[in-house]
């Protein structure tokens, strides 16, 4: 009787604990990465969601093993968003309805932007292709937004991804909610009037971008005749990027946006000193000659405390460049590593080339020398340590390119190739006759507020490839040898860094740490694991079963 007695004691302090679980409720991130704690970044931007929120995660139904760990961490994530604020509503949809065509749904979703994945997975030895559709679609006062869940990485396995992609998962999201909840504000201005890339060829970067932000061509050669109206139609602007500009740049123009800079603007200078294309040696029969290019901007970027030095960086971690060989319906492609094409692998010193997976594709790079100014230098692109400067005048073949490299010749060291400047800037024209004569804009001399601006020695570094018909391929998608490169990921970095007031750049660097399986002892010790999992089990059981005996027969004795 004395032990009955204590169950309605029980019984009653487990009503007042699920009571008070019901009024109280609290969550703890006990995880050493604390992956389940959100960034302050992100509670800002979910504070702005007065109204419900809702996103349907394409996660549910036929999800392939691999895949799993991710469905549980963007649920997961979502209980997270949805604690801190209530507004926000989530679900699981199954993206193909019984009966469904797995094909048609997919080319349905690619025509609306939502490109599927078709992964391939090994079970027992067995490899099958699967399509996954990894994206959630967030609705906010008729509005909606696609944010992708899986964060494609060059010649990863599905497990790969997934860890690559949960690290990324916040981000995702927080970046998505941020275009919903966030009217746009901020405005970039694409340079125009020196030769730059043609809109084409830089459609899909700047498509993205207009997501978030407003984007302008602006003919900066009309400053040359109207100065006053261009330079305050200029500072109009956040941000001004000039892509691979071909044709030297006058004294105003570089007035102008030497002042768009003192007063506060940032810039992104896609700079190539050395006019080589790829495209000429096709044309003439494998022979090209490498030029320096006079842009005019040496004093310009010198002020600020670089040079880009006219000469082509060689890197032996370069990407393939695909040669055609044999007559037109017998032709044979073989990729082979152009030296010109330096791959980069980014050292994550910087949130702007932090949590980059795929390496950086270059085209015919030129090196930056840092010089001793006042702005603050970080290196954000660095060759690898086997490459070798070529100065210009210099023939280029295509003959070379099967010729075996001599290590001895590539020993010139790790060469900087994109760098970000920061600071109070001192003008380029200081102590200098100004270009322009009368100018009812006062002339600065020095920023009174710090300002940034990102210089790259390639101009190629934004440009996309064209499918056969002339539409733009995705950014870092090279369509001869089918890779993935980091292109994007890295300018959009850039611009987040620049123009970001909401952390969101800080949220991309967080680091999260999955603990992954070895694949190949998985398989190896699959039987042994098997039988001692098995046994174990058996063994818990028996104990179990011989402890409920004894305490069994203990209680009528």
């Amino acid at each position: 009787m004395k032990l009955n007695s204590k169950y309605p004691i029980v019984l009653a302090l487990l009503i007042v604990v699920g009571y008070l679980s019901q009024l109280y409720s609290f969550r703890i991130d006990l995880t050493a990465d604390a992956r389940y704690t959100l960034s302050e970044s992100s509670e800002t931007i979910l504070a702005k969601a007065t109204e419900p929120l809702i996103i349907d995660v394409l996660l549910e139904g036929n999800v392939p093993d691999a895949f799993h760990k991710l469905q549980l961490e963007t649920r997961q994530l979502l209980e997270e968003y949805a604690s801190e604020n209530p507004n926000i509503k989530f679900a699981f949809v199954n993206p193909v309805p019984e009966g469904a065509i797995v094909e048609t749904i997919a080319q349905d979703f690619n025509n609306r932007g939502m490109r599927p994945e078709q992964v391939q997975l090994r079970n027992n030895g067995k490899v099958t292709q699967e399509f996954i559709f990894p994206w959630a679609i967030a609705s906010y006062k008729g509005k909606t937004v696609p944010i992708p869940l899986l964060k494609k990485t060059l010649g990863a396995s599905p497990d790969e991804l997934v860890s690559r992609s949960v690290q990324n998962l916040e981000y995702a999201f927080s970046n998505g909610l941020y275009k919903l909840l966030n009217p746009k504000s901020k405005r970039i201005a694409v340079l125009k009037g020196n030769g730059e890339l043609d809109d084409k060829y830089i459609a899909d970067f700047f498509k993205t971008l207009r997501e978030s932000y407003f984007i302008a061509p602006f003919p900066l050669d009309s400053v040359n005749g109207n100065t006053d109206q261009v330079m305050q139609a200029l500072n109009s602007f956040d941000l001004v990027v000039a892509a691979k500009p071909t044709k030297a740049f006058t004294d105003v123009e570089k007035y102008a946006l030497d002042q768009f800079t003192i007063q506060g603007g940032k810039a992104i200078y896609l700079i190539d000193e050395v006019a080589m294309e790829t495209d000429s040696l096709y044309a003439n029969d494998g022979m090209a000659l490498a030029t320096a290019r006079m842009l005019n901007l040496n004093d310009f970027f010198f002020k600020y405390g670089i040079r880009i030095n006219p000469v082509l960086v060689e890197d032996l971690y370069a990407a393939p460049l695909v040669l055609a060989s044999g007559e037109t319906t017998n032709s044979q492609y073989t990729q082979l590593p152009w030296f010109y094409y330096p791959l980069i692998t980014t050292e994550e010193n910087h949130p702007i080339n932090t949590n980059i997976d795929n390496p950086v594709f270059l085209r015919y790079a030129n090196q930056i020398d840092l010089l001793e100014t006042e702005t603050r230098k970080t290196v954000l692109l660095k060759s690898s340590l086997l490459t070798k400067l070529s100065g210009v005048p210099l023939p280029i073949s295509l003959e070379t390119i099967t010729t075996e490299p001599k290590p001895e010749r590539y020993a010139g060291g790790a060469q900087t190739l994109a760098v970000l400047l920061e600071g109070n800037f001192t003008s380029a024209f200081k102590n200098r006759i100004l270009p322009v004569e009368s100018s009812s804009l006062k002339f600065l001399e020095k920023s009174n507020k710090e300002t940034a601006i990102v210089v790259i020695a390639d101009g190629d570094i934004i440009r996309n490839d064209l499918d056969q018909n002339g539409r733009p391929l995705e950014l870092g998608f090279d369509k001869f040898t089918f890779k993935e490169y980091g292109n994007k990921e890295f300018l959009l970095n850039t611009v987040n860094y620049l123009l970001d007031d909401t952390g969101l750049i800080n949220i991309r660097s967080k680091s999260i740490l999955l603990p992954a399986l070895d694949i190949e002892k998985t398989i190896n010790d699959r039987s042994s694991w098997q039988a001692f999992i098995l046994a174990t089990s058996l063994l818990f059981l028996v104990l179990f079963a011989g402890v409920y005996i004894y305490l069994r027969r203990r209680s009528y004795h």
